[in-house]
């Protein structure tokens, strides 16, 4: 996969929205966006068209919602692959600029859109263990 170096990824970064985040604190996107709010201390911004808000943030129906002044360094997709073409057309029309798809997640038609516009993409890895076994 076309990534670019994961500690550098992580520590360049700031701001993650969560596509598919949940506020069922039994579902994994609920428990891995915790993790990255309060252990490691990225800003997370809730990307589901079910909730209004999750943790003091507004949430968001799509990546596009979100008001162009919050600056998105990491995507990172919860949804399952026959919807990550269309996250990938938003997340580059948003400018982010890294994206991730969950453990189990891939799109061969997102990644050919990734690529083209040179935006550095992992698929079918967690975040939380690739967090973890960088910085513990």
């Amino acid at each position: 996969m076309f990534h670019a170096d994961l500690k550098k990824m992580f520590e360049e970064s700031r701001t993650i929205a969560i596509v598919g985040l949940s506020d069922n604190p039994a579902r994994t996107s609920h428990r891995i966006g915790k993790y990255l709010k309060n252990e490691a201390g990225y800003r997370v911004i809730p990307v589901n068209p079910n909730i209004t808000e999750l943790w003091g943030e507004k949430s968001y129906p799509n990546l596009l919602a979100i008001p162009r002044e919050i600056a998105i360094d990491i995507v990172n997709v919860f949804r399952r692959s026959e919807y990550l073409e269309e996250v990938a057309r938003e997340a580059v029309e948003l400018g982010c600029r890294f994206f991730w798809a969950q453990l189990g997640i891939y799109g061969e038609k997102a990644e050919e859109i990734l690529k083209a516009a040179g935006i550095p993409y992992i698929m079918n890895r967690c975040i939380f263990v690739e967090h973890q076994s960088i910085f513990h």
